[in-house]
């Protein structure tokens, strides 16, 4: 009775994608988030009798033969990339990425990592963080005295001092592209690690290379669409439901089975 292992991988493959999208959910406020997808393949087949095999001794072929599908299995969790929209904030420190590209980032461990989250903070000592406190690469110091920075779409940062008229350049901000963005390895707080499969960082300006440019005092929402989360939730449980019943039928038929005399 293979309908039963049959039904059980289609119940944890629907479990999958709703815990994917689950995540989506929980992430909808989550700055700079872009949506997972699920995605699934299916098992071996158990070829009964194959495709174009003689079946008589005239030399009759068959034309499709007898193939048994085993089931399906997860292939994978793809990100979409899609920008989300840009919400106005005000603060000199936010700053979204209009377009391609990652800020770079260095971890306590000195392995770079790469955000979207463009919400900023300094240090006691005017170091440039993210929220968790991480450098932004290259290092930007903002100075104790300045009264407020500009930062420009090419990333510059400009401080103002109440002694002088012209504004000091700090340093400029760079962004990383990647020839596959999805191959990214997400390892939480807004942050992704490259692999072989995301290929080596590209690092240039904004503004160059394909990279979008910055913008000040805005970040970056979620792309969650909430309408489609839901939707996909709806089909996904009908789906756990059906290969329910499909295990349900198959009992029914084995214990028919134990039933006769």
């Amino acid at each position: 009775m293979r309908a039963l292992q049959i039904a059980a991988t289609g119940m944890s493959a629907q479990q999958m994608r709703v815990e994917t999208i689950s995540n989506n959910l929980a992430n909808m406020n989550t700055t700079g988030y872009n949506a997972r997808r699920a995605e699934f393949s299916d098992l071996h087949y158990d070829q009964v009798s194959r495709a174009g095999s003689i079946s008589a001794a005239d030399g009759t072929v068959l034309p499709t033969g007898v193939q048994l599908g085993l089931g399906v299995r997860p292939s994978g969790i793809s990100m979409h990339l899609a920008q989300g929209s840009l919400s106005a904030t005000g603060a000199d420190l936010d700053i979204a990425i209009d377009g391609n590209g990652y800020l770079e980032v260095t971890l306590p461990s000195g392995v770079t990592a790469y955000t979207r989250d463009g919400g900023l903070n300094r240090t006691g000592e005017g170091l440039i963080v993210t929220s968790d406190g991480y450098p932004v690469s290259p290092e930007i110091v903002i100075p104790s005295d300045a009264q407020s920075i500009s930062i420009n779409g090419d990333g510059e940062v400009y401080a103002y001092f109440v002694d002088s008229v012209e504004a000091q350049l700090l340093g400029q901000f760079s962004l990383a592209g990647f020839t596959n963005a999805k191959g990214l390895e997400a390892i939480g707080g807004n942050l992704f690690t490259e692999t072989e499969a995301s290929g080596p960082a590209l690092v240039s300006d904004p503004g160059l290379n394909g990279l979008g440019t910055l913008r000040q005092g805005y970040l970056e929402d979620s792309s969650v669409d909430a309408v489609r989360e839901v939707t996909e939730l709806i089909e996904a449980q009908r789906g756990y439901e059906m290969n329910a019943k499909v295990i349900s039928a198959a009992d029914q038929m084995m214990s028919a089975t134990t039933q006769i005399r």
